[in-house]
């Protein structure tokens, strides 16, 4: 009986790291100040561009090399897009609330409002349905977002309505707009990742 007790509290020890929550999420906290390289490189270029390492950097910098893999994909949605800002914030607020992630969601309310967007129609984006706000372009788009972000089955006449106001090459960004935040909704959940109550903000990009 007392080897067995050892037995579990040694173990406890052990994997201990892995049960206790953080400050951030269900996993530990990252030692502060960073010692991996492409942190330090994350965090000096979030306070060049105005933003802030947020709570998501901070849970998946557990592994480095993921986290800067899944930025550079969130840069080029962020920065490079031809898709205009204000539709992809759309895009992502709806994909964020179809997958249920509060993380997320905080965090581009947040942008929205940095960025000066109309507060009524982001407000009125779980409603585009029946909301007055939102044009033909806009309600194609959504619609496509919604059929996309609820199992992926969209339907032709939803594509044809959609495919009429974007080219290709934007059809290709929005598509891997809501993928990239619905597997982000996912895994915020998964990974129990708070959202922000300090008023960081990861780094805006242009409005």
């Amino acid at each position: 009986m007392i080897k067995r007790r050892w037995t579990l509290l040694l173990a406890c020890a052990f994997f201990g790291f892995a049960l206790a929550d953080g400050t951030y999420s269900r996993l530990p906290d990252i030692p502060q100040p960073f010692t991996d390289p492409i942190l330090i490189k994350e965090q000096a270029s979030r306070q060049a561009s105005g933003g802030a390492i947020i709570n998501l950097q901070l849970t998946t910098g557990h592994a480095p090399k993921m986290m800067e893999g899944t930025l550079a994909l969130a840069r080029a949605i962020r920065l490079e897009a031809e898709t205009s800002r204000f539709l992809r914030e759309l895009v992502i607020i709806r994909t964020a609330a179809i997958v249920g992630s509060e993380y997320e969601l905080n965090q581009h309310y947040a942008l929205a409002n940095a960025c000066k967007y109309p507060n009524e129609k982001i407000m009125a984006l779980q409603n585009w349905k029946t909301s007055l706000l939102f044009d033909e372009k806009e309600k194609a788009m959504l619609g496509f977002v919604d059929e996309m972000a609820q199992g992926g089955d969209v339907k032709d006449e939803t594509f044809e309505r959609f495919s009429k106001f974007f080219t290709p090459k934007q059809i290709v960004e929005i598509s891997v707009t809501v993928s990239s935040y619905y597997g982000n909704g996912l895994l915020t959940k998964a990974l129990k990742i708070k959202p922000e109550t300090d008023g960081r903000v990861t780094y805006p990009g242009k409005c």
